[in-house]
């Protein structure tokens, strides 16, 4: 009897494998690359893909060495909202935002070879940031984790090196690292799986229809042009290309890859969501007060274009600071341009051509503003009129307006032209023994 209910067991369970996740939709999220707001705008385009066509489970494959706080905080806030079970699934490493982001999935499976940790949070520069940012990160870390029922101690020391955890290759002053087998002893990942097959069987998946999501062009477009080393040099390309077109004659590549690249920041940043039609709008206000500045006279429009094309731009920031910094490296490799192309070219081409007057009435180009008759000097006559100190004097039968070198000359006196300023004519009475 027991040989028979176990044969009645056997096909049971064999039948209940095959229909695991039968009739399921499961959408397969890629988190890659560094964190920044173009990965969180793709992450919310795809979960709202997934809702709208009915998915059972969301899995995001995490393959990051971290990136933005700011970037990490949005996309925490949008798997918090997500009401679809989902899980993140490390294929190499979560370090840094990336834990954070795994640490709000409602559960973690991890390759065998993956680590997730080391989580320290530091400026764009490398160094480590105050101890607010940093406090406020590790507070964020800490409740990730107890929001999913783990263990805070570990997510502490992801993030604050004081804690001593020498066990787990973290004594005080190095942050964690948890290993996939570490983080399964620790409970903060489910279990371990080779691949992605292994990864639906553990979840009663395997019978479920995958769906892979991917990136668009525009995404990953977003996705570079929002990232930190990119925004500065895309913001320079812009500005240097400007200002070269300006010491070119006409219109030609310089101007081209400006303009490009002030295009293509706005884009990638309105892709990502960070930049909005009033952004937009500012950029369009500065550029034309820039271009009215150079036909009216005055400077307030070309302040009003620097401060509102300024202003789009941290508008489109996701950090402040961080677009301080891209703005500040911008200008000074405009002024750096600005001086050597003054140097090396002058203001003689390009547009300045057409607003500064070159022109210059000079002798060598027949302009003569005044006969300067230097000839006349030593020649001898007499006053017609008495000089006070102006007068006439007649020399070699010319009439002449004349002026006295020093006091009072009667009329009918012999003087001497002394000097020729161009029409002014100097004479000194000439006293004959």
């Amino acid at each position: 009897m027991f040989i028979g209910i176990l044969f009645l067991f056997v096909p049971f369970q064999h039948s209940s494998g095959e229909t695991a996740g039968q009739g399921d939709l499961v959408y397969i999220v890629p988190v890659e690359n560094e964190v920044e707001r173009g990965l969180a705008a793709f992450l919310q385009r795809s979960i709202k893909q997934a809702n709208e066509n009915g998915a059972d489970h969301i899995i995001f494959e995490v393959n990051t060495p971290g990136g933005a706080v700011d970037a990490a905080g949005k996309i925490s806030d949008i798997l918090l909202d997500l009401e679809i079970p989902n899980t993140a699934y490390v294929l190499n490493e979560a370090l840094s935002a990336g834990s954070y982001i795994a640490l709000n999935a409602d559960q973690i499976y991890m390759k065998p070879t993956a680590t997730m940790g080391a989580s320290g949070v530091i400026n764009s520069d490398g160094t480590a940031a105050d101890k607010k940012a940093q406090s406020a990160w590790i507070a964020d870390m800490t409740a990730a984790a107890e929001h999913n029922g783990r263990n805070p101690l570990y997510a502490r020391a992801m993030a604050d090196s004081s804690v001593d955890l020498p066990e787990y290759r973290a004594p005080e002053g190095e942050f964690l690292t948890l290993r996939a087998n570490e983080a399964v002893e620790v409970e903060y990942a489910e279990g371990v799986a080779e691949d992605r097959t292994e990864l639906l069987s553990l979840l009663n998946l395997q019978n479920a229809t995958v769906e892979t999501i991917e990136p668009t062009a525009a995404e990953h477009i977003a996705r570079f042009i929002t990232n930190p080393v990119v925004v500065p040099i895309l913001l320079s390309l812009a500005s240097l290309g400007l200002i070269v077109e300006l010491y070119s004659p006409g219109f030609g590549i310089p101007g081209s890859i400006g303009i490009l690249s002030l295009i293509l920041f706005f884009y990638g940043h309105m892709i990502a969501g960070l930049a909005g039609m009033e952004a937009i709008i500012l950029l369009v206000v500065g550029l034309i007060c820039i271009v009215l500045e150079l036909f009216v006279p005055g400077g307030i429009l070309g302040i009003v274009g620097v401060i509102a094309i300024i202003a789009s731009l941290f508008m489109s920031g996701a950090d402040a600071g961080q677009m301080g910094i891209s703005i500040a490296i911008a200008l000074l490799v405009s002024i750096i341009a600005s001086v050597i192309l003054f140097k090396r070219v002058g203001l003689e081409k390009g547009i300045f051509r057409n607003i500064i007057l070159s022109d210059a009435t000079t002798k060598e180009q027949g302009y003569v503003s005044t006969e300067n008759r230097l000839e006349l000097i030593g020649l001898k006559g007499t006053t017609l009129t008495p000089l006070r100190p102006a007068g006439t004097a007649i020399f070699e039968n010319e009439r002449m307006d004349v002026i006295s070198e020093g006091g009072y000359i009667g009329k009918d006196k012999n003087v001497k032209i002394v000097k020729v300023e161009g029409s002014r004519i100097v004479v000194r009475e000439n006293v004959i023994n």
